[in-house]
């Protein structure tokens, strides 16, 4: 690779400790008084605070602690009555440099996702994407969990999704024509205590695809409507809240036109027990599984890299109250 390329996968990696730096801090302080000793409340002194309650394990000493690690579900998921939002940002390829700031200032893709889990090892949810203003609908079900109540060997989930082209003119000749389709089967094991991994199949299809005329006028599809793919991710814990995380995709079917290229993606994750952060480079622009894996013109030989983040925020709506937490308001403090 160039030597622009060494560069550009430096300031990246420095981009990434800088943003995990100041974008979650902790914070843990006691109030005492000047004597040193703790301070007594008096019910009219009360502090504003927020409380926020969360179940045990709800992320600790999962296989995962979040649903997502960089483009790829993970097996994770979330205990039932938690409600999860999720943004997803892509920012431009980094290789017209300071042009544009690495990709920075570049026009970029963003995903806006809300799911809840109605009962055990189901999750349900919906989200929009920018680019195409992709509506997609899906679906999560872990059929074996790998977790200290169930200690089984493996991992199971699957993962499916309707997706829907929006947008008001597409070319589309058929209402059907706007429909695709996702499904993935994933197996992870945890193999030791800071390190997991996780490997998928995924089938991806399309109603409709691009077509050219041959020699004889007959339309010849420049892409299969059927897209087979495979996936492996995994995540290293340096720590309670911090890992390093990193995914590879590989597509598998072998088309006239337009064949899409693997994704290699590497970044870091902090995780709390109700809020998740990663930050990443890889290829992957789409957001939405079968676009990416059928549509990826990002080659990661070439240099092709693109800046990432997913922010997801957990609600047990078991224990936390959003109206309290939104308009509580402390007693006011007698003059």
């Amino acid at each position: 690779m160039k030597k622009t390329n060494k560069s550009i996968t430096l300031l990246g990696s420095l981009l990434l400790v800088t943003c995990c730096y100041f974008i979650i801090p902790e914070a843990n302080a006691q109030e005492k008084t000047k004597a040193g000793k703790e301070k007594v409340e008096e019910p009219e002194d009360e502090l504003q605070t927020i409380s926020v309650h969360s179940r045990k394990l709800q992320r600790t000493g999962n296989t995962f602690e979040s649903t997502w690690i960089i483009d790829n579900q993970t097996t994770l998921v979330p205990m039932k009555q938690t409600f999860q939002f999720d943004i997803l940002h892509r920012f431009g390829t980094v290789n017209n440099g300071f042009d544009d700031l690495w990709g920075m200032y570049a026009p970029s893709n963003i995903r806006m996702g809300f799911s809840y889990t109605p009962i055990n090892k189901l999750m349900v949810g919906f989200g929009l994407t920018k680019d195409r203003m992709l509506w997609d609908f899906n679906a999560k079900y872990a059929f074996i969990s790998e977790d200290s109540k169930n200690p089984a060997p493996v991992s199971v989930t699957y993962f499916g999704n309707v997706a829907l082209d929006s947008r008001p003119e597409g070319g589309f000749v058929h209402k059907s024509d706007r429909y695709s389709f996702f499904h993935q089967l994933m197996v992870s094991k945890k193999v030791t205590r800071d390190f997991s991994i996780q490997g998928s199949v995924n089938f991806s299809h399309f109603n409709a695809v691009e077509a050219f005329l041959g020699q004889e006028e007959q339309k010849i599809a420049k892409m299969k409507n059927d897209h087979f793919s495979f996936s492996v991710l995994g995540r290293y814990k340096v720590s309670d809240a911090f890992a390093f995380i990193g995914n590879y995709d590989q597509p598998i079917t072998k088309h006239n036109l337009n064949n899409p290229n693997p994704n290699i993606s590497l970044g870091v994750e902090l995780a709390t027990p109700l809020h998740a952060f990663q930050i990443f480079m890889g290829n992957y622009k789409w957001l939405v599984p079968q676009y990416n894996n059928v549509f990826n013109r990002n080659d990661p030989f070439d240099g092709r890299f693109l800046i990432g983040f997913n922010i997801t925020r957990l609600m047990d709506l078991k224990y936390e109250n959003l109206g309290e937490m939104m308009f509580k308001r402390k007693n006011k403090e007698k003059e």
